[in-house]
């Protein structure tokens, strides 16, 4: 029997859907609205790099356009709605989901333990009494209020002193609790004196049965449709043997289904999908362009966007200048239900200025007058939410596509 099948223009906009970006970026950006949308979306990645707005603040102000980073600030800092820790990198969590983090508190804690003797400087577990002792008596610290008699290494960011990695390894396993960021450096303080009585591990605990089915089932929640990998990746703490199992469980008592999704290269893929998937419909996404962050939730997983939309994209931080095919920091180009193209731009500051150096429409756009005005109408509510005076173009800012 041929299975249920969903075309890629459908599957496209479930995904979107569940993402945020099939509506108007319109609606509250604060308090519990904000809260609201983090809960749809999972969590938020955080991001140092600040080449026009930190990530998280370009992720929450593609879907919510009168959002501001403040919103987010007191959220997390004033009212503890969020809290901070791993998923596949550091991101801001819904407090509700807190105690399905326990699992992960003791996953990391069992393989931080042995993979930083490896990695950093020995000594980092002796330091552990004396760090949690420091914060019993003087209150919240951030990684320079420890360690101040410890030689720095040379050795760059993973050769951390060892009251450094004592905190970093406290917090990744529960015992401390990041309560917030002065600019962008974290502060920790007891998990005991941050997170209610009744979620702190020791007194509320869930099997690992419990938090599987619920880290799962969640992952699915948002993703639509995906393989047992696709759903352990998404939080990063179920492995791929555990989600198989849940899949294969699920398929069993009815809750899933196998079905067809159509590939943007016409391919067909066999995922798994909740029972009746492929007749759930979603009006069509605004035609607007909005620029995404390149960590962007709907664009996290990079083959499967590829897979998806056809849009191949890596982030070129990492390589050497001489090396990039693009740029530094290139934010993906959304219009409707494509991925149209990439912009290199900067804010810069001291003239309050959003500079654009270049843009590539992807092979498939041909770019148009009306792009190019609806591109100026996205980047003057970027330039706005930046703070920012105006928008400048380079000579030759529009490229052929590569």
């Amino acid at each position: 029997m041929a299975l249920p099948r969903l075309n890629n223009k459908a599957a496209r906009a479930l995904f979107m859907d569940r993402h945020a970006l099939a509506e108007q970026p319109s609606g509250g950006a604060k308090d519990g609205d904000l809260l609201n949308l983090i809960h749809r979306l999972g969590f938020v990645q955080l991001d140092s790099i600040n080449t026009v707005a930190r990530a998280h603040d370009m992720i929450l102000f593609s879907r919510r356009s009168s959002y501001r980073a403040t919103n987010l600030k007191r959220l997390y800092e004033r009212d503890k709605a969020l809290f901070e820790h791993w998923t596949h990198d550091a991101a801001v969590i819904p407090m509700e989901f807190y105690p399905h983090w326990h699992l992960r508190f003791q996953r990391d804690a069992e393989l931080l333990k042995s993979r930083w003797k490896n990695w950093r400087r020995d000594g980092f577990e002796q330091r552990f009494a004396t760090v949690l002792q420091h914060i019993r008596d003087h209150g919240p610290v951030s990684s320079s209020d420890v360690g101040k008699d410890k030689k720095k290494g040379s050795g760059g960011w993973w050769d951390w002193h060892p009251s450094k990695t004592a905190l970093e390894f406290l917090w990744r396993s529960g015992a401390l609790t990041v309560i917030g960021r002065n600019g962008f450096q974290k502060r920790y303080d007891l998990t005991e004196r941050v997170i209610e009585t009744h979620l702190c591990p020791g007194n509320m605990s869930c099997e690992t049965e419990e938090t599987v089915d619920w880290l799962c089932n969640a992952a699915m929640d948002r993703l639509c449709f995906a393989t047992p990998g696709e759903l352990a990746s998404f939080w990063d703490t179920v492995t791929v043997t555990e989600a198989k199992e849940w899949s294969k469980k699920a398929l069993t008592q009815g809750k899933l289904q196998e079905i067809e999704v159509t590939c943007a290269d016409g391919r067909l893929r066999k995922l798994l999908a909740r029972p009746g998937m492929t007749e759930a419909k979603t009006p069509p996404p605004p035609g607007r362009i909005r620029v995404l962050s390149p960590f962007d939730p709907m664009l996290r997983d990079r083959n499967r966007a590829e897979r998806l939309f056809g849009f191949h994209y890596r982030i070129e931080v990492f390589v050497p200048a001489a090396k990039r095919t693009y740029g530094y920091y290139v934010f993906p180009l959304l219009e409707g239900d494509r991925m149209i193209g990439r912009i290199d731009m900067k804010a810069t500051r001291d003239r309050g200025v959003l500079y654009v150096s270049a843009l590539w429409p992807e092979r498939s756009v041909r770019w148009s007058d009306a792009r190019t005005k609806r591109l100026h109408s996205e980047l003057d509510r970027i330039r706005r939410f930046a703070g920012l005076d105006r928008v400048d173009f380079s000579n030759d800012w529009l490229k052929d596509a590569k």
